[in-house]
């Protein structure tokens, strides 16, 4: 009898495994709508092409998604101002931060130089170093760099241990090295990928969400482009509407956690000015429901991928001109705008997640979204 309980329960066993790894297909394999496709557009900006950070010309993306047994739930994601020698070839970049409760490498340098060197890496709390020190090796192996002695990597964070295993800082160089290699234009995936893997936003799962706006200055169009790793609590708000009202929650996440976005225009700004378009983003984020907490790790890092910065002597920078201070308004309101669109994104595209200690990340229920914006 003792025999075949054993085995009885050992059959229960693979067949929840098997559950499991079906579940994380179907996740992996569901298709969420956009908010666009919701009829969801704030603001008066039109999107680019793809509504994504990639409208700007020479900006890619790679991720990897980390999902192990039953706790690994993490990644990483990649964002590459152009494919070229960054380090070589740098571009105007600034870092606005809301609230300082995370961690941001190479954020000081960014501060006093105005000028970003390797891709940005986002990840979870626990391996900032570990992905910051894979990137700087990275940097330096490229060809060019052989005598560079100094890198600054910007890498940063939001935390996903509700749903992964942080402690066990499964994120390693080779991750790092794919999402930089396999970085790419075109669209962008979003949801439960990349850094946004084991990630909450607002009660619900967040992940990686993405948006463009294109804004017209004087008679030049510019675009702006945004990628957020959302994890932050709030009141979840969508195109002005109280879903949070109507919606029951997934989860009680009070107002604690954190929101990386990352901005990018092909607009001609220097750094002074990119922290100025980095503050508007989180209007973005307000409008979205966020709360704003004493736990919330928020920070902004932009870039202009025509201001660029020369580290070779031989090369005479290339003279640009700079947008006008009192024609900045247009991209003010453009980078808002697409922030709050990457943030419902995030939302919309993740897919339930299963993670550490059996915790749900729920998915937010689309028709009901449908349906309580359709009362408007």
């Amino acid at each position: 009898m003792r025999k075949r309980w054993c085995l009885s329960a050992v059959v229960l066993m693979l067949a929840a495994g098997i559950a499991l790894a079906e579940q994380e297909k179907n996740i992996a394999k569901a298709e969420r709508p956009r908010a666009s496709e919701l009829g969801i557009r704030p603001g008066v900006h039109e999107p680019g092409p793809l509504n994504a950070i990639t409208d700007v010309a020479g900006v890619k993306v790679g991720q990897v998604t980390i999902v192990e047994g039953k706790e690994v739930r993490t990644g990483v994601t990649a964002i590459l101002p152009h494919g070229g020698n960054l380090f070589q070839e740098k571009v105007a970049g600034a870092v606005w931060v809301f609230n300082a409760f995370g961690k941001l490498v190479g954020a000081t340098q960014v501060e006093e130089l105005g000028q970003i060197e390797t891709p940005i890496v986002l990840t979870n709390t626990l391996s900032v170093w570990d992905v910051a020190a894979a990137l700087a090796e990275w940097t330096m192996a490229m060809p060019g760099n052989e005598t560079v002695r100094s890198v600054n990597p910007v890498v940063g964070e939001t935390n996903d241990g509700w749903l992964n295993d942080i402690r066990g800082r499964h994120v390693k160089a080779e991750h790092v090295r794919k999402a930089l290699e396999s970085a790419k234009g075109g669209a962008v995936q979003e949801g439960s990928v990349g850094a946004g893997t084991g990630t909450m936003a607002l009660g619900w799962k967040g992940g990686i969400g993405t948006s463009s706006r294109v804004a017209m200055v004087g008679q030049n169009k510019y675009v702006v482009g945004v990628l957020v790793q959302t994890n932050f609590g709030g009141r979840l708000t969508i195109d002005g509407v109280p879903l949070w009202k109507e919606l029951r929650r997934s989860r009680d996440v009070g107002g604690d956690g954190s929101c990386m976005i990352v901005v990018a225009t092909d607009a001609p700004l220097d750094g002074r000015q990119l922290k100025r378009l980095a503050a508007r983003a989180i209007f973005g984020m307000a409008r979205a429901g966020a709360s704003g907490s004493h736990g919330s790790g928020d920070y902004v890092i932009a870039f202009s991928t025509t201001s660029k910065y020369y580290s070779a002597a031989e090369i005479s920078p290339i003279p640009v001109f700079r947008v006008r201070e009192d024609d900045l308004s247009p991209l003010f309101e453009a980078v808002s705008e697409a922030t709050e669109e990457a943030i419902y994104n995030s939302l919309l595209r993740a897919t339930t997640v299963v993670g550490k200690a059996g915790h749900v990340g729920e998915a937010i229920p689309v028709e009901r979204v449908k349906e309580v914006l359709g009362k408007r």
